[in-house]
């Protein structure tokens, strides 16, 4: 048994999987863990009070991690290689002692995360894997005790910075060397506009749940692909994808994704919750600094912590630096960005429901690229029965696809491909 402090500790506990040449992480050949299966995650559970919290989860094979505390909010991340959750019950499972929540998923190509939210301050008394034994599966274990606040910011400051982390820096500073121009409707140099479909949340990150047990990141990724699809078949569009599977990206980089490829339009779809089950229909949002209504700003701060959900703090994001130099390209950008929702909206009349006011606007962070038109798309309410319903339906989803494509012909078409001055 292997004993850690807080912070950051590297366990190179699967040597019989080393020796195999199968893990893919901390160095270790990708291309083996390629051919190998993945390693399987079979449960997780909590136990203890809130004197002593453990986490478990049951995997079938030794795996190397990563651990890490986080403050405001308090948090507990694991990183591991990529895991096959299958067999595990649960995302976004109820809390226990220190623990109120946690959640797992796909973090990034051939990674997984685990999120521990914790009820406050703590510290990680034990960190490791057991081996398995006989019928025994092998056990990630982590065990959390509570401390003052005062001792979690000084063993966090004493603790080596995370791998993961250190990109941030360098990220700011490369999104000030991105050209800021906006992107007009047509394209750039002659060449077919090029749409990204940014499928929301991911991975660690589900987003909304359904009372049937439906997932957001599961419904939106259906709707995108099917849309990113249907673009590419009409041969006007070159098209990207901000994820193609259920692997969490985060809002940054998925803004920079189309700050980089200097695309036309960005479309971001998602599917709402709210308190209120009697509400019902798609709403399209685009951005702005001051939210056009109370619960377009409550949405976009829910959407915003997309970042917080997967363990990972990247709330000022880089683009946001770089639009306040170029506040003309800014406006030009928001211009287009209205332009095209009034559109989809138009397009959404008779064919799909829609709520009450349905074009909206907040400051939503997957919009703030300051050169890109950019919508964020909420097909329905997955705390609606009837939404949550018709969005697994695929006349439903035909329906929706064909007034979005028909929207984005529309805005290329309207004569407004001309230069932006």
């Amino acid at each position: 048994m292997l004993k850690f402090g807080t912070g950051t500790r590297l366990i190179l506990a699967g040597l019989l999987a080393i020796a195999a040449n199968t893990v893919g992480f901390a160095g270790f050949p990708v291309q083996a863990q390629e051919r190998a299966a993945l390693p399987v995650a079979r449960e997780a559970r909590l136990a203890g009070d809130e004197e002593r919290t453990r986490f478990v989860m049951d995997v079938d094979r030794m795996v190397a991690f990563r651990i890490f505390a986080l403050p405001d909010p308090y948090r507990v991340v694991i990183d591991l290689p990529e895991l096959d959750f299958a067999g595990a019950d649960g995302i976004e499972n109820e809390g226990r002692g220190l623990v109120s929540a946690y959640r797992y998923g796909k973090f990034a190509p051939g990674k997984s995360r685990i999120v521990l939210d914790a009820n406050g301050p703590f510290k990680i008394d034990k960190s490791f894997v057991l081996e398995p034994v006989d019928t025994q599966p092998a056990r990630l274990v982590i065990d959390l005790v509570p401390a003052s606040h005062r001792d979690f910011i000084r063993d966090i400051a004493l603790a080596p910075a995370p791998e993961a982390d250190k990109s941030v820096p360098a990220d700011i500073a490369k999104a000030t060397e991105t050209p800021l121009m906006p992107v007009p409707p047509g394209g750039a140099a002659g060449r077919k506009p090029l749409i990204v479909v940014d499928a929301g949340h991911g991975g660690v990150d589900p987003g909304a749940k359904g009372k049937s047990g439906t997932l957001e990141k599961d419904i939106v990724l259906a709707v995108a692909k099917k849309f990113a699809e249907s673009l590419e078949l009409t041969g006007r569009y070159r098209v990207t994808m901000t994820r193609e599977d259920d692997t969490f990206v985060r809002l940054g980089d998925r803004v920079q994704i189309a700050r980089e490829a200097e695309a036309s339009l960005l479309i971001s779809i998602h599917a709402d919750a709210i308190r209120y089950a009697g509400i019902s229909g798609a709403t399209v949002y685009t951005r702005s600094d001051k939210a056009s209504d109370r619960a377009s700003q409550m949405l976009a701060d829910r959407e915003n912590r997309a970042d917080l959900i997967a363990g990972v703090d990247l709330s000022e994001e880089s683009d946001e630096v770089a639009g306040i130099l170029f506040d003309l390209a800014r406006r030009e950008t928001r211009h287009f960005s209205t332009l095209f929702g009034k559109g989809l909206v138009d397009q959404f009349r008779g064919k799909v429901k829609l709520i009450k006011n349905p074009l909206r606007s907040a400051r939503f962070h997957v919009l703030g690229a300051p050169d890109v038109p950019s919508v964020l798309v909420e097909i329905g309410y997955l705390t609606n029965e009837r939404d949550e319903k018709v969005m697994k339906s695929d006349e439903w989803r035909e329906k929706v696809v064909g007034a979005m494509v028909e929207s984005v012909n529309n805005y290329f078409g309207r004569g407004v491909a001309q230069k932006v001055n």
